[in-house]
């Protein structure tokens, strides 16, 4: 049939419909959603035995991920060794361990077959070149000119520059039959054919040669299994990979080594850099309370809203990771869709976020704070009904300033918890704790008043009992 009968019979069928615009676009099948519904049908149906798939990975995601490891994985196992062929084996040993390991995706590890490409050897005869009073650098030039190519000159056009190589035609050098057959000059004026000077022999060789610090290497490749963190399952394989050592069913050759690598890396270095700049940015906002209401109390009752908001993070991320958590719908959209609500492990976005958490968990108590510093100054409760009601009335005049300042924080960031575009896998995490920690830390407006309101009225009663001694 016809292109054009072929199409209209593929539209009949309701392969593509129509756009608006007259073109014809393609209907997916109503249960791909997204790409990793696409992966999933492609693994199903080219799944073939003997032959592993490689890691899901966009053409720029494999790209940023080799030039952070060098492996087109996010993950992976270097094997350091003194030769190719015992990093293969040692490398084919490690994928049969990482297949068991119930984090790790079986289908996707897969180590590198380094030796296995076939090779033709040309082994020069010496006697027999020497009885033609022929040296091996004159052979080997025979053999790289008629075989390689010899430069002999380059052409020049424009700024541009072409060598000129000359050789044999390729159906006089195809086989090595035909490379018998090549013939050569020799001083006493004997056209010798090659076939009597060198022995030809196939060899399985490396089809790729590695090396990193000095060293030959192999990689083992594997990828995570969803709803796993990177870290988790390298330090699930390292276990499983150290009891098969120490149970003598692994033995590991002489003078071969191996580490796990990836991206995951940088999460490792993340955690000590966080560490360290956790506490700092804790104490900062702890000193610069303190430099504004000079008192260590105080700065403690306003400092109890970052444990709140702490907590609120943590508990939200929680309810994130479960299945039935807002699995409703709303207005003909499911929440759990919507929200992109699915297991969060702890990443260095998830930091960031309770970075930026803490900047702002103190607002709320700021803001109540401020105001029953300057109300008390102004008012001089002399008894416990005063503080209590002075408390209260501070609380009735800043309960809405709070409360404005949690609720625009959280309209805010309704659009990062919805968007799924590009970079939405780093807003994200960074998004959930902030918003969690805000939601939970209403409760600080509250926590604050009471707990200054606690203070006030110890203070009261330690200056009524002075005043009685």
């Amino acid at each position: 049939i016809s292109r054009e009968e072929a199409l209209n019979r593929r539209i009949k069928s309701k392969e593509f419909i129509k756009s608006k615009n007259g073109r014809y676009f393609r209907n997916w099948r109503n249960k791909i959603k997204n790409p990793d519904d696409i992966w999933g049908e492609i693994i199903k149906v080219a799944n073939i035995p003997g032959v592993t798939s490689a890691p899901k990975l966009q053409p720029i995601e494999t790209r940023l991920v080799m030039l952070q490891t060098g492996m087109r994985a996010p993950m992976g196992i270097k094997v350091y060794g003194p030769d190719l062929s015992t990093i293969e084996a040692f490398g084919m040993q490690l994928e049969s361990i990482l297949k068991t390991v119930p984090s790790v995706k079986s289908e996707a590890v897969f180590a590198d077959r380094i030796v296995g490409k076939p090779y033709i050897h040309l082994n020069i005869d010496r006697e027999a070149i020497a009885r033609y009073g022929l040296s091996i650098d004159q052979v080997q030039q025979t053999i790289e000119t008629a075989i390689g190519g010899m430069k002999i000159s380059s052409t020049v056009e424009g700024r541009e520059r072409f060598p000129l190589r000359v050789r044999y035609p390729r159906e006089l050098r195809d086989d090595p039959e035909a490379l018998k057959k090549i013939y050569m000059a020799t001083p006493v004026g004997v056209q010798v054919p090659l076939g009597d000077l060198i022995d030809i022999e196939y060899v399985r060789g490396p089809q790729m040669i590695k090396s990193e610090n000095t060293f030959l290497v192999g990689y083992v490749l594997l990828d995570k299994k969803e709803g796993f963190a990177e870290v988790e399952v390298v330090e699930e394989a390292t276990r499983f990979i150290e009891d098969q050592i120490t149970s003598g069913e692994l033995e590991v050759p002489a003078g071969v080594s191996y580490k796990f690598s990836g991206s995951y890396e940088n999460q490792v270095r993340a955690e000590k850099k966080f560490m360290l700049v956790i506490p700092l940015t804790i104490l900062v906002i702890f000193f610069i309370l303190y430099f504004e209401f000079k008192k260590v109390p105080v700065t403690l009752f306003i400092f109890s809203g970052i444990f709140v908001s702490f907590s609120g993070g943590f508990i939200f991320m929680w309810l994130y990771g479960i299945e039935g958590f807002a699995d409703f719908s709303l207005m003909g959209a499911n929440l759990r869709d919507l929200f992109q609500m699915k297991e969060i492990n702890l990443s260095v976005a998830v930091w960031v976020g309770f970075i930026s958490l803490f900047g702002i968990a103190t607002d709320d108590g700021v803001i109540m704070t401020t105001y029953m510093e300057s109300l008390f100054k102004k008012a001089k409760p002399e008894s416990i009904e005063a503080v209590r009601s002075t408390v209260i009335e501070a609380g009735k005049k800043r309960i809405r300033p709070a409360l404005m300042t949690i609720c625009t924080t959280l309209i805010a960031l309704l659009p990062v918890l919805t968007s799924s575009g590009r970079g939405s896998d780093i807003a994200l995490p960074m998004a959930i704790p902030t918003y969690g920690g805000m939601l939970i830390g209403i409760i600080t407006v509250f926590i604050v008043p009471t707990l200054y309101c606690w203070r006030a009225e110890y203070l009261l009663l330690k200056k009524l009992k002075s005043l009685k001694e």
